[in-house]
């Protein structure tokens, strides 16, 4: 790669980051003399709209701290007193908001929840060594505190990044405080590994997602130089060649067709791994394109908004200047019969299908997106949604030059808060949920993440080449009526589950959904409906 196209690579991460920073010190109350003076939850103690403060907003400490200490070009915030100040401030404040137990709480009070707690430590830590604050007795109290906590507790569900989260914090622990972290360490980083698919991706709620993969990477990169020891490098590695092998032509990764449908991209994990691994670099050089193109989704939400910002200044920190070419195009095809994923790149066309999403899929001629499409959509006239690319069983055939997917459409989730479920969820939380979070939490995941209402629709979907080119047909048989069915779509960016890190602005949903409406009233009873698509792409 070009030194001069290098070097705007690098420029375009801490430009993008350090634009972000006005919005975390807008977050952040700065006044000495306030009772929440350190808190970055505006709605908590600006606006007074919510009764609790997230303990993820925290986190937000480490990326300002990386504005202070990183001479990164045209940053105002370096060494400045005032900024060194407002980072000693956020810590303090994680520490006498969070619970005598070390954790916090995200979404509701009493939550405990493991990762608000994981991702806030890491950035205590990291911002407490870059400030010079590693030796405060309160500070290091409450470090271990939450380590302890974080070190002894198996939260539900499996979530792999949150797990690296776990273990880059006791790494660092350990690095303070010796060998009373071992056991702990060693117990969590074996528990992290069993997750690994034999495929290179780790396990994210049953299924792999590009976008959190690209997180857990970055975190065991980081470990594995602080503690060759622990054996994280070889599952890096096949991590980072499961990635690259998801990477789309255009330079964005990850989205609707995956397990958990997020459009991340952390990258100073492959920074970290390019002094081992070349592919690491040339992915990083590829996946950051969209980035230095104005291309790169939008995470300025105010709650994820400070997640990516400090890995594009630690990508800054660890750049080699010396790099490959970005990845080459994607060859052949490569199944994933463990993440239920297919790639397949034939005459400048790729497709990238999740077969457990109802065969949702990204199509490209060459690097230009043709089209993103998560499967039909109804809607009903009470107000239910059926889709088909909620995970669920599923009958696949994959053949040389086709692949089909059947089963029953689920309802959309799209359980939302009411005054009435507020009261009663501070009640339980206030009195049995107090005592038993985990227990809350399990029943929370299974209405808004893991559960699943199958709707009366069946669903087919064939995705087949054919003389160049790609035809997908879909078929709606209803099992009782089409009388309830009000509208429906084909859409090109539906995601009907509780992501955090998911629904974020990107510029490839201008693709307007494919409204079929107007083919209800040529409908029987019980008549499937059939719809033929054909896409051809013009490279060679």
């Amino acid at each position: 790669m070009k030194a001069s196209e290098a070097a705007a690579l690098r420029a375009s991460l801490a430009a993008a980051a350090l634009a972000e920073i006005p919005k975390l010190l807008t977050l952040q109350d700065r006044s000495p003399a306030s009772p929440t003076y350190g808190c970055f939850d505006r709605a908590y103690w600006h606006y007074r709209k919510n009764d609790f403060p997230s303990g993820m907003s925290q986190e937000y400490v480490l990326p300002l701290a990386l504005a202070w200490a990183l001479p990164m070009p045209c940053n105002p915030y370096h060494r400045q007193p005032a900024i060194r100040a407002w980072v000693e401030a956020g810590i303090r404040f994680a520490a006498r908001s969070g619970h005598a137990n070390g954790s916090c709480d995200d979404y509701y009070p009493f939550e405990q929840a493991a990762g608000a707690t994981a991702f806030s430590l890491l950035a205590c830590l990291d911002a407490a060594a870059l400030i010079g604050l590693d030796k405060d007795s309160e500070i290091n109290d409450f470090l271990g505190r939450r380590a302890r906590w974080l070190a002894d507790h198996a939260e539900s569900g499996r979530l792999s990044n949150h797990e690296a989260l776990i273990v880059a914090c006791l790494v660092r622990m350990a690095e303070r405080e010796g060998a009373q972290w071992e056991e702990r360490l060693e117990r969590r980083t074996e528990r992290l590994l069993s997750w690994q698919h034999a495929e290179g991706w780790f396990d994210e709620y049953g299924g792999a997602d590009p976008g959190y993969l690209s997180l857990t990477i970055g975190l065991l990169a980081d470990a594995d130089r602080r503690r060759p020891d622990l054996g994280l490098r070889e599952p890096c590695r096949r991590a980072i060649h499961f990635l690259a092998a998801l990477a789309h032509p255009d330079g964005t990764i990850g989205g609707e067709y995956t397990s958990r449908a997020t459009r991340n991209f952390f990258p100073h994990g492959l920074e970290i791994a390019g002094s081992w691994c070349a592919e690491a670099l040339a992915l990083s050089s590829h996946l950051l394109h969209p980035l230095a193109e104005g291309r790169a989704p939008c995470f300025g939400d105010d709650y994820i908004v400070g997640h990516h910002l400090w890995s594009w200044m630690l990508a800054w920190q660890e750049w080699h200047e010396s790099r490959l070419e970005p990845i080459a195009p994607p060859a052949g095809r490569q199944r994933f019969a463990g993440a239920r994923l297919l790639v397949d790149a034939r005459a400048g066309a790729t497709l990238y299908c999740g077969w457990s999403r109802g065969a949702a899929f990204r199509l490209y001629d060459a690097d230009r997106l043709l089209t993103s499409d998560t499967g039909p959509t109804l809607a009903t006239a009470d107000g239910q949604v059926a889709v088909t690319h909620l995970e669920g069983p599923v009958e696949v055939a994959i053949g040389e030059n086709h692949l089909e997917v059947a089963g029953v459409m689920a309802w959309a989730k799209s359980a939302r808060l009411t005054p009435a479920k507020s009261v009663i969820l501070r009640l339980l939380m206030l009195s049995f949920g107090r005592l038993w979070p985990d227990l809350v939490r399990r029943l929370l995941q299974r209405i808004l993440v893991t559960g699943r209402r199958d709707a009366p629709f069946r669903f087919r979907r064939r995705i087949a080449w054919r003389d160049g080119g790609w035809d997908v047909v879909d078929e709606i048989q209803p099992q009782a009526s089409w009388r309830r069915v009000r509208k429906i779509w084909i859409g090109s960016y539906q995601t009907s589950v509780t992501t955090v890190m998911a629904r974020v602005w990107q510029a490839d949903q201008l693709e307007p959904w494919l409204d079929l409406t107007d083919r209800l009233p040529a409908l029987g009873a019980s008549d499937p409906l059939l719809v033929e698509r054909r896409f051809e792409g013009t490279a060679p």
